[in-house]
């Protein structure tokens, strides 16, 4: 074992989960300064530093980078230096995990080699004993709890103002002052005139191309292109409605929708006028494939496998990725998109391969393969399907479509890599 001076080599790892307005990541290194006093005053010393800057541990499908690092070192005994780690200091259980799949990667990472330690500010934890593991649980619990009411009072802070009219926090919108309720002398009327043109036919990428002629930037600084000037048309408040996660707020008496404090731009039936003039997909008011849109329907996924297609990775502690496959722009005229793993990165397979063989998998009559009911298909198509009781049936289906990781060129099948997953 290696101690240095008689001290055991632990690693260090901190994580905030928003980082300031000064963007300078104080908070991480305010707390692996606390860890470094920690280590010093029960006897270890610090051989690795971890850090995860503005990374939440709550949200399902967060990337953790550093926490990944600190797990796979973990696992292996070492550093990528070489150096030996023999246990982890923390300035809270919440920092580490706060959820079950985290402590538990995090717990057999750190339990897979005997006489290892876990430390925080109030000191030195056993985490092979019931009571270290029992302390691990109380800690989830709270973290969970503290969660979810820190959740539902933002949420219900933010349903409040805007029912009030109240306009959004952060950046100003494109088309107002910095005050958000004085409209921008040349913003707005670029916006107006910009309504108008689509009204009457013209292209939303030719629009685009005049603002980047007339040196128009975003509020951010960029350059404004086909879907920005789309989101600036269509969001409601350009007509002075007022809406809350991706719905027109109404006010409950009369079922008209929630006016702002803000100058509008244009009239409520012009912003309706140039909202029929793209698909519901465009739309200002989308959050995401199943959110709801303005026609109250569900838009479907702009590529067959989206949502389907799951990464079969392994990682260094045992475990496989499980991350999504999302679809991305491809680099080549045979494989116009791809999908490629959100979590790990490691996985990318052709998105039309992808798409054939999953076309001819489900809809295929073909003998050996499996092709749901018409009521299933009828169901599926309307948005309501769910096909967990399938995979029984469809096994050995599910076991032909998987994609190698890794490989260039075209793809090749690999029972190994990637299972789609029927939800």
């Amino acid at each position: 074992m290696d101690r240095e001076e008689g001290r055991i080599p632990v690693a260090s790892y901190a994580r905030t989960s928003e980082d300031s307005r000064r963007r300078d990541g104080h908070g991480v290194r305010h707390q692996l300064r606390i860890n470094q006093r920690t280590a010093f005053e029960r006897g270890c010393r610090v051989v690795a530093t971890y850090s995860d800057n503005g990374c939440s541990a709550s949200k399902e499908g967060s990337a953790r980078p550093g926490f990944n690092r600190l797990i796979e070192d973990l696992v292996r005994g070492h550093t990528v230096d070489g150096l030996t780690i023999q246990g982890v200091v923390c300035v809270a259980d919440d920092r580490m995990y706060r959820r079950p799949e985290d402590l538990t990667r995090f717990f057999a990472a750190l339990t897979n080699q005997p006489g290892r330690v876990y430390i925080d500010p109030q000191g030195v934890r056993d985490p092979y004993a019931a009571h270290g593991l029992s302390q691990a649980l109380r800690a989830l619990e709270a973290a969970e709890t503290e969660t979810r009411v820190r959740g539902r009072r933002v949420a219900n802070w933010h349903w409040a103002r805007a029912v009030e009219g109240v306009p959004h926090s952060g950046p100003r919108p494109f088309g107002w002052q910095e005050d958000r309720i004085t409209l921008h002398p040349v913003e707005a009327t670029l916006v107006d005139r910009a309504i108008d043109d689509r009204v009457g036919g013209k292209p939303v990428r030719a629009i685009a191309r005049e603002w980047c002629d007339l040196g128009v930037t975003g509020t951010r600084g960029g350059r404004p292109n086909a879907q920005t000037v789309t989101q600036i048309m269509t969001a409601p408040r350009v007509c002075g409605y007022r809406a809350n996660r991706g719905e027109l707020l109404l006010v409950p008496e009369s079922g008209q929708p929630v006016l702002g404090r803000w100058a509008p731009i244009v009239t409520p039936d012009r912003w309706q006028a140039v909202c029929a003039t793209f698909s519901a997909g465009s739309l200002y008011m989308r959050r995401g494939s199943g959110a709801p849109r303005l026609t109250g329907q569900r838009v479907a996924p702009r590529f067959l496998a989206s949502g389907i297609l799951r990464c079969g990775v392994p990682r260094h502690d045992g475990t496989v990725c499980h991350g999504p496959l999302c679809a991305q722009k491809g680099r080549s005229r045979k494989s116009p998109h791809v999908y490629s793993c959100r979590d790990c990165g490691r996985c990318s397979i052709s998105g039309p391969l992808a798409d054939e063989v999953l076309e001819r998998l489900v809809f295929s009559e073909a003998p050996g393969r499996v092709r749901p009911s018409d009521e299933v298909l009828h169901r599926w198509r309307a948005g309501e399907l769910r096909l967990e009781e399938k995979r029984k049936t469809i096994t050995s289906v599910i076991a032909c479509c998987v994609v190698r990781a890794g490989v260039k060129g075209k793809p090749t099948w690999d029972h190994s890599r990637v299972v789609p997953v029927w939800r």
